[in-house]
């Protein structure tokens, strides 16, 4: 199973649907505890049943695996075993026929405007790598982008005067974004003083360049986030993720209606973006519980 489990990772790293780092790390994790269950139990990759499934889990269960981790598990071992019946080594995927638990509700979290500005603040800009900095920032809470996302962005996806982007994203499709005029002076800055001493004399059309004027990777944003996140003394965990919430959460504060908003993160489903119409409405009860005079008995 090893032997497949790599190959299975080689194809993942050549299919561009697949390209994003944290995914293809997730997937080799949750693979490879899987591998150890089945010899663990004298079990055969090849020759499971469903009770061995269920088996492994409760196996998940009893190491207290939130239900999220669980189905994440499920999918990685739904791809491998589609990939094992296209490379014809088994017939059939049994773990078509297992459905993933029911998510726990969780609303995402996102940042205050006053955070934002923060983040934005502890950059020096005349520095290189801060004012690159600044504008991955800037970037994600303009766009909305995924991580992935952002660092596949090249030169030629800008159109400057319509201040839009293209973007690849997931299961290659494509679609357009916008970035507004605070971004603008940082991208110029970036690209006239910060990018060309990055780049070192090299060739590379990637928009976001390392120290060393190589494509930057999506572990080099997220180092990026939690250098700014202790630049900045914000107690709470962020991620790049928590600034395409936030990108979203403004939005529908802002009165922006939850179709553009879709189309602008690039959901297939308007169902994934209305998680967000819950944080709005979180945000007005708060609100409504702070301001209106009726809203609590007074003490």
């Amino acid at each position: 199973m090893k032997e497949q489990i790599n190959n299975f990772l080689i194809y993942l790293k050549s299919n561009r649907q697949y390209q994003e780092e944290t995914t293809i790390k997730n997937y080799e994790i949750d693979l490879n505890q899987f591998h150890n269950f089945l010899e663990t139990n004298n079990l055969n990759y090849l020759k499971l049943t469903k009770d061995n499934i269920r088996s492994y889990l409760k196996y998940l269960d009893d190491l207290k695996y939130k239900n999220s981790s669980i189905s994440r598990h499920l999918s990685a071992l739904r791809s491998f075993y589609a990939y094992l019946v296209n490379q014809n080594i088994i017939k059939n995927n049994i773990f078509k026929t297992i459905s993933s638990p029911k998510k726990e509700k969780k609303l995402p979290s996102f940042l205050q405007y006053s955070e934002l500005e923060s983040m934005l603040n502890v950059w020096n800009e005349e520095n290189p790598l801060e004012i690159r900095n600044r504008l991955i920032i800037e970037t994600l809470y303009d766009t909305g982008l995924r991580v992935s996302e952002l660092v596949n962005i090249k030169l030629n996806d800008f159109d400057f005067s319509k201040r839009e982007i293209r973007i690849l994203g997931k299961g290659r499709k494509e679609r357009i974004v916008y970035f507004g005029e605070y971004e603008i002076d940082s991208l110029n800055k970036y690209l006239k003083e910060s990018r060309p001493f990055l780049l070192k004399n090299k060739q590379n059309n990637y928009l976001f360049l390392n120290h060393l004027g190589n494509k930057l990777t999506d572990r080099g944003v997220r180092l990026i986030i939690d250098n700014t996140i202790k630049k900045a003394s914000l107690k709470h965990k962020i991620s790049p993720h928590t600034l395409r919430h936030t990108f979203a959460t403004h939005l529908l504060n802002e009165g922006a209606d939850l179709k553009s908003v879709q189309e602008l993160l690039g959901h297939a489903s308007l169902s994934t973006t209305q998680i967000y119409t819950h944080v709005s409405n979180e945000r007005l009860k708060s609100v409504y519980l702070h301001a209106h005079p009726r809203s609590q008995r007074k003490k």
